[in-house]
């Protein structure tokens, strides 16, 4: 195959002959050529192909010219949809390749037509948005051919008509459904299982993987190649897929669920509905315990407190009391029956979770505004996945633009426990010392310093005023993030959006339409944002993304690593910073004439020893630690255009 693959990729070959402006690179050739080799000879390879590789081409043509049946796992349905929808029809014409092709989401992604009858006539009559999301859905419904959420695009992603509208595994009545044979999930379904190259993403994956699903799980025994795009982010989605969870969400949907039952099929048995309600008003009254701000904390230090432990037993006993009560009238009611199951389900979770004799596990705790879930995350992951690798010959290529720190993928191969792959390290071929300058500024406070948010404003109002806007700021916590948004609006001329006010997508776009604009933004906006020319040319970062020491897992994985004798510091949570950081870096430069400054406002990248190890990470950038530099830069770049 690599005689076909190098052809493919040659001046005159299929893809500059059906693809406007494609020109190989000397990266993407090799990249490819790797993929090709361990298509033909099954084993594992772990690629960091730097921005403007071009490693998307490098790993579709191999395996769409390998015949073998593929599936290509993504970090988010945007990439999945962007590959589906843009990337995979140019190199499928372009091959004349006769391959079956599918797109796979997972369940909560397509309409449930049975949810949606049930659930119609059924609503809180005092929330309008809802009924009218609700009767919105209901039209799309009778037009729809895929049931897929994402053609939705005129209702908010958040909308809360959504779980109303489509099933989990918890309420999804299978094969017992009426309409079983309409189910828009299943026809997905066997559309991929007839296909040859399946597009998926890494939760769908894992989630398989793990039996917390069916049907998908049919697709994968019969595969032969699996590439993982944004591989980066695999260590912890499998982690949690891996693990055990309970929802204080999942708890009050089911008492909804038996609620509905009740009023339409067994309106014969009044206690099944009020036992269903004090479970709910108990749930509601366990949320209280915490505190009402979002967090992530630890649940074994959390459970200690003897109130908490009081709250959460009598949701036990009142759901001891709801099995005992349902359990009178099984046989009565498919919605009963199924209820029943995902009660029991989550009786024995709520257990598994209370147990604090466990070794080896994590245990946390997350809540929303409304909600609470419990999680126990296993420490590795690395015994489990190693061992399904080496199940069956298989090839498997794991890619991303972030997977190595200090030039070396050792991090990354222990996580995952790829003791035996092969790897390779290609560089970006962008000209990273002529398009990029890369700014510490001097004179900062230390990151927790009080002053800290004055002098980040001072710093954003400089290079804002200089670029005309064209700005990401990036922060690595949410408190930072409203700080600087609450006083930024004042201090200058161009629009602020602020991460938040409206979904990513929508964000993204009055970024672009807008050229002149400051965006605000945390966590998801340092991947998977690819904003190409002068439209954006400074990102401000605020400080190292170190993790939060008392994030939950990452203590966990800490004690773990000190009581093995290692550096917690040096073996978890600088590589996982190191990671964060090129991510959030990548932003900048995504193509061969972009231009701009990357200005990281932590003077640690040079006081501290670690800083070396951030610093000959990232891509070669000229460095300074003058901001007055770092001005003329955008005021060059301004009059060059």
């Amino acid at each position: 195959m690599r005689k076909q693959v190098a052809s493919a990729f040659a001046p005159g070959g299929a893809l500059s002959a059906h693809i406007a402006g494609f020109n190989a690179r000397e990266a993407q050739l090799q990249m490819a050529q790797a993929v090709a080799e361990v298509i033909d000879t099954p084993g594992s390879l772990v690629v960091e192909a730097g921005t403007g590789t071009g490693k998307t081409y490098a790993y579709l043509v191999p395996a769409l010219l390998s015949g073998k049946k593929v599936v290509l796992s993504t970090g988010t349905k945007n990439l999945q949809e962007q590959l589906y929808f843009r990337d995979l029809p140019k190199v499928v014409k372009a091959l004349a390749s006769p391959l079956q092709l599918a797109l796979l989401k997972g369940r909560s992604n397509y309409l449930c037509i049975f949810r949606l009858e049930q659930h119609y006539n059924h609503v809180p009559l005092q929330d309008d948005q809802l009924i009218q999301d609700l009767s919105l859905i209901k039209k799309w419904a009778a037009e729809t051919q895929s049931g897929d959420i994402g053609e939705l695009s005129y209702i908010s992603e958040d909308s809360k008509a959504l779980p109303y509208v489509t099933s989990t595994t918890d309420n999804c009545l299978g094969k017992d459904c009426p309409v079983y044979e309409d189910c828009h999930l299943l026809k997905a379904r066997k559309k991929a299982q007839a296909a040859d190259l399946v597009v998926v993403n890494h939760h769908l994956f894992f989630a398989d993987l793990a039996l917390k699903d069916t049907g998908f799980g049919e697709l994968l025994p019969q595969m032969d190649v699996i590439i993982f795009d944004e591989a980066h982010q695999l260590p912890d989605i499998a982690s949690d897929y891996f693990g055990e969870n309970i929802s204080s969400r999942i708890l009050l949907e089911l008492c909804r669920d038996i609620d509905v039952a009740c009023k339409t099929e067994l309106r014969d048995h009044p206690q099944l509905a009020k036992t269903a309600d004090k479970v709910a008003q108990l749930i509601k009254d366990w949320r209280l315990q915490f505190s009402s701000e979002p967090a992530r904390g630890n649940w074994r230090e959390q459970y200690q407190k003897p109130e908490m432990q009081q709250a959460l037993n009598r949701v036990v006993e009142a759901i001891d009391m709801l099995y005992l009560v349902m359990k009178s009238s099984l046989g009565r009611s498919d919605l009963i029956d199924n209820a029943f199951e995902r009660l029991a389900l989550g009786k024995a979770r709520l257990q598994k979770l209370t147990d604090m004799q466990q070794t080896g596990v994590s245990l946390w705790f997350e809540t929303s505004r409304l909600h609470v879930s419990l999680h126990l995350t296993p420490l590795s992951i690395a015994d489990k996945f190693s061992a399904i690798v080496a199940e069956n010959e298989r090839s498997w290529v794991f890619t991303s633009a972030t997977l190595s720190v200090n030039n070396g993928f050792s991090h990354y191969t222990a996580q995952m426990g790829l003791n035996n792959a092969k790897t390779l390290l290609l560089e970006s071929p962008f000209n990273y010392a002529e398009q990029a300058l890369l700014c510490v500024p001097r004179y900062l406070s230390e990151p927790h310093e009080q002053g800290m948010a004055k002098q980040l404003l001072h710093i954003a109002v400089r290079l804002i005023e200089a670029n005309n806007g064209r700005c990401f700021f990036l922060f690595t916590s949410h408190r930072m993030l409203q700080l600087v948004a609450q006083q930024l609006p004042d201090l200058v001329r161009q629009p602020v959006l602020v991460q938040g006010s409206s979904g990513k997508r929508l964000l993204l776009e009055q970024f672009v339409k807008l050229d002149n604009a400051v965006l605000l933004g945390t966590g998801s906006f340092w991947e998977g944002v690819d904003v190409r020319g002068d439209t954006l040319s400074c990102v401000i970062i605020d400080k190292l993304p170190f993790a939060s020491p008392d994030e939950p897992l990452l203590q966990a994985r800490s004690e773990d690593c000190a009581l093995r004798g290692e550096d917690p510091f040096a073996a978890v949570q600088l590589p996982q910073a190191v990671i964060t950081l090129k991510q959030g870096v990548g932003r900048l430069i995504r193509d061969v004439t972009d231009r701009g400054v990357m200005v990281i406002c932590d003077n640690r990248l040079v006081t501290k020893p670690y800083g070396e190890v951030f610093l000959t990470s990232l891509p070669p950038m000229r460095r300074t630690r003058s901001l007055e530099q770092a001005v003329q830069f955008l005021q060059q770049i301004k009059q060059d255009n």
